[in-house]
Order: structure tokens, then C-alpha cells, then sequence
């Protein structure tokens, strides 16, 4: 079963998603299903008007509405996809610098994730600090191979979308993981990570 998906194809949409606290409630309605803005507040540690505001930004660029049944004591809200997407591919000067503004906050999201989880990996289970962390690659592929390499990448992933949506496919001993994909081209010759190391 293929996620459902919202496209984000204008700049003004992508620069309104662009917004750190946009992007956690996009993400805690998705995990944890309709909510109100108030029950948002809580866990997320922000104010209740501050996040009424943003999930009214949210609906106004189609990413969440109204939960069915809402009343009007609590009005909880859900996101209208489990999939968020945009063109990278664009030629257009003001997409592009509305998919860059977006991928720099993804890039700072990603970045405090991987601090977060580094300062709590010593109590993770040894199972658990097993099969986690970091690593790369470096290939060297034709811009038509590394879409089929995505291409199949997401099909693999794809064999666990059930779960996403679907508590009672899920295991016992699941946890959510966090998969971050960064395809970049690197320029030649050595990284700025490894000049002027003592041992070179």
C-alpha cells in the first residue's frame, strides 16, 4: 500500500512549510494521529495560540484540516498525508530558492536528530546501538542511475509502509526509525574534512 502523498508546487507553499514548528506538528500528527492544538502544546512544550496559529498556516497550504466529527470543544487536527513532496528539478529562481530555504531547515532538523540521538545512545539497548548510526558512500553513477537507485531504495522502504498507518502491523519490538536520505554530488579532490590533517 503506497503512502498517501501531498506535492507542494508553488514557492509560497513550500516557504510556508519552511517553518521548523510547522514541520514537528506536520510530523506529530503523523505519528500520533488528530490531536487538538492544545494536546500539540503540551507535548511540544510550546504555547496553545502559537500552534493554533501554525496549523492554520498548515490547512491554508493543504498539509492539515479539521479531524471528521471535530466539535466545535475540540477541533482536532490531522494531516492530510502521510507524505510530504516537492520538485527539486525545477529551472524556476524562486522555486529553487523556496526548496533550498526548505531543505536548510530539514538539514538543521536532521542535524539536531542525530545530536539528540548521540546523546542518549549509551542507554539504547545493545540491539538497538547494533543496528544504528551513521555511515556513507561514495559511488560514482550517471544522474539517470542514481534516480534508479532511489527508485529502488523507496521500493524497499516502501515494504514497510503498512506500518506507518497501521499500528496492528506492527511487530512487537518496533520502534520508529528515522531514515535520512542526502544525495549530493561532492566536488573533486579532498573533502574539507580531510585537509590539513597531521597525517597526511
Amino acid at each position: 500500500m503506497a503512502l498517501s502523498r501531498v506535492n507542494l508546487s508553488d514557492p509560497v507553499s513550500l516557504r510556508g512549510y519552511a517553518h521548523p514548528l510547522r514541520m514537528t506538528l506536520i510530523g506529530l500528527l503523523r505519528r500520533q494521529g488528530p490531536m487538538t492544538a492544545t494536546r500539540a502544546a503540551e507535548l511540544l512544550g510550546e504555547s496553545v495560540p502559537s500552534c493554533s496559529f501554525h496549523l492554520r498556516q498548515l490547512a491554508k497550504y493543504g498539509l492539515a484540516e479539521r479531524a471528521p466529527g471535530a466539535d466545535a470543544r475540540e477541533r482536532p487536527w490531522r494531516a492530510t498525508a502521510a507524505v510530504t513532496t516537492w520538485d527539486e528539478g525545477t529551472d524556476d529562481p524562486e522555486m529553487r530558492a523556496a526548496t533550498d530555504q526548505i531543505s536548510a531547515v530539514l538539514l538543521a532538523r536532521y542535524v539536531r536528530r542525530a545530536e539528540d540521538f548521540l546523546a542518549r545512545r549509551a542507554q539504547e539497548p545493545a540491539a538497538w546501538r547494533a543496528v544504528t548510526g551513521f555511515s556513507d558512500a561514495l559511488l560514482h553513477v550517471t544522474p539517470d542511475e542514481l534516480a534508479e537507485l532511489t527508485r529502488r531504495m523507496d521500493a524497499l522502504f516502501a515494504e514497510y509502509d503498512d506500518r506507518v498507518t497501521d499500528p496492528a502491523a506492527r511487530p512487537a519490538g518496533t520502534r520508529p526509525i528515522a531514515l535520512f536520505q542526502m544525495l549530493m554530488p561532492i566536488e573533486d579532490g579532498p573533502s574539507p574534512d580531510d585537509r590539513g590533517r597531521a597525517d597526511d
